[in-house]
């Protein structure tokens, strides 16, 4: 097993594995695919391996272990970027796989969850992987998930380890699915492994203060790997890198001491001169090992000139041959794309902000982009999320809330409609409830000239494929 971090655990932590340990949430099992095109085969195995897993979220690294030795260790053979964070490791991820892609690597991507199509979460060489090969996954190793009792995600992380292994990848970038410590993920010894910011969520399995979830996600380094760290806040910044160097990683860079970031600006579709547009996304000036130059993200907000730069420490990291000029950092950035990030599609726009971090940096970029008014948000946020919080830094700039459910959230973790709605009267918001989810997706396209949809991937995901909204492109 891949070496858990030995630093000292923060105050509220236990003794034997940390808050972790011994814990289990329900998870969504939803077949993973939305109507369409499919083949009935593929749906059947998606089926049978959400039936045959827990239905519960159990973090630990003992079935996983166990799971890839019987497996043969795929992820033995894997040069991975390993990325986890609170906010904004998603962006990192794509902004890592774009650029690789673009100069040449074969590379693969894993994230979770996905927003419309299971296979979202396997792509190679920015495709997703085939229903076929889902399908003979699912059917030669379901009998050792069930045997080990794997969870889900432990079954798809495997899955993904073993098909990219089979497909002869250069290089993959992971992304964390929880925490970072007893993830499955974590099984990985990569190249570079990275932080990018540290927020309050997930308080029941990682701590409730950002110093307790620093230290679960700051298990991600490995000792005598590079560990990259993205946080800005000085305390929390300086914890994880203590925290790296316990656990022996080397060399340890802080982004904020590697670069200067400066000029960030926002864009719409067009800017001031219609007959002139800018390119959609964000710009800024970035200095970094003695070059500097204006990059392009088409990642719209201003954290996302900070979650490029840290894309880019990590490259460089890692050294030949992934190390990259910043002039083709720059050209390869156009390629970046992460669906359900400030997504825009018409007048929708996609973002699966289900914090109060997220939504304050969603807040913050409408702000900056202003996009037509009034907006209307379509808002569905599972019921262990702090929807309070979200519909506090959303009031800032939306007109309207339409709170709804979405389809695919699990009964388990649904939220309670009525008392938002309590809550945004009682603060003087406009608010209405559409319990039927298609019905508030009309009545918000109605309303609003600008429709956000927002508060969780179900949200996303189910409007994203009742509008027929693409989730990824190559």
């Amino acid at each position: 097993m891949v070496g858990a971090l030995s630093a000292t655990r923060p105050a509220g932590h236990a003794e034997s594995a940390g808050p972790l340990a011994d814990k289990s949430v329900d998870i969504p099992t939803r077949s993973g695919v939305h109507s369409g095109a499919h083949s009935g085969a593929y749906h059947d195995a998606l089926e049978y391996l959400f039936a045959r897993t827990t239905g519960k979220w159990r973090l630990g690294l003992e079935r996983m272990d166990a799971l890839l030795q019987a497996m043969g260790q795929p992820q033995e053979s894997l040069r991975a970027f390993h990325v986890g964070g609170t906010n904004g490791k998603g962006s990192v991820c794509a902004t890592l796989e774009a650029i690789l892609r673009a100069r040449g690597f074969r590379t693969g991507f894993y994230s979770s969850p996905h927003l419309i199509d299971f296979r979202e979460r396997f792509l190679v060489d920015g495709v997703p992987i085939s229903e076929d090969d889902v399908v003979s996954w699912i059917e030669r190793r379901t009998p050792l998930v069930e045997r080990l009792h794997a969870t889900f995600f432990e079954a798809t992380t495997a899955m993904a380890f073993e098909l990219f292994a089979q497909a002869g990848l250069d290089v993959a970038v992971v992304e964390v699915g929880l925490g970072g410590r007893l993830d499955a993920t974590n099984m990985l010894a990569p190249l570079v492994a990275g932080v990018a910011s540290i927020g309050i969520d997930h308080v029941e399995f990682l701590g409730n203060t950002r110093e307790q979830i620093a230290w679960e996600k700051a298990g991600l380094f490995k000792a005598g790997r590079p560990a990259v760290i993205g946080e800005r806040d000085p305390a929390i910044r300086d914890l994880l890198a203590r925290f790296a160097r316990e656990a022996g990683a080397a060399p340890v860079h802080v982004v904020t001491d590697e670069c200067t970031i400066t000029g960030v600006e926002l864009h719409g579709e067009l800017g001031p001169d219609p007959a002139a547009p800018w390119g959609a996304g964000t710009w800024f000036t970035l200095e970094l090992a003695g070059e500097r130059a204006r990059l392009h993200t088409p990642l719209a907000g201003l954290h996302q000139a900070a979650n490029t730069a840290m894309a880019l420490v990590m490259l460089d990291a890692a050294g030949p041959p992934y190390a990259t000029s910043m002039a083709d950092a720059g050209a390869a950035l156009a390629r970046v794309h992460l669906p359900g990030r400030f997504h825009r599609y018409g007048k929708y726009i996609f973002d699966v902000a289900h914090n109060p971090d997220g939504a304050s940096v969603l807040a913050q970029t409408i702000e900056a982009i202003r996009p037509p008014a009034p907006i209307v948000a379509v808002l569905t946020v599972l019921a262990d999320k702090d929807w309070r919080g979200i519909m506090e830094q959303l009031s800032r700039v939306v007109s309207q809330f339409v709170g709804t459910t979405a389809p695919t959230a699990p009964a388990s973790r649904a939220w309670d409609p009525e008392a938002a709605r309590a809550f945004a009267e009682s603060r003087g918001w406009s608010v209405r409830l559409e319990p039927d989810f298609d019905r508030a997706l009309a009545d918000a396209a109605t309303a609003g000239a600008t429709v956000l949809v927002t508060g969780s991937f179900h949200t996303v995901g189910d409007a994203m494929a009742r509008l027929q909204a693409p989730p990824l492109h190559t």
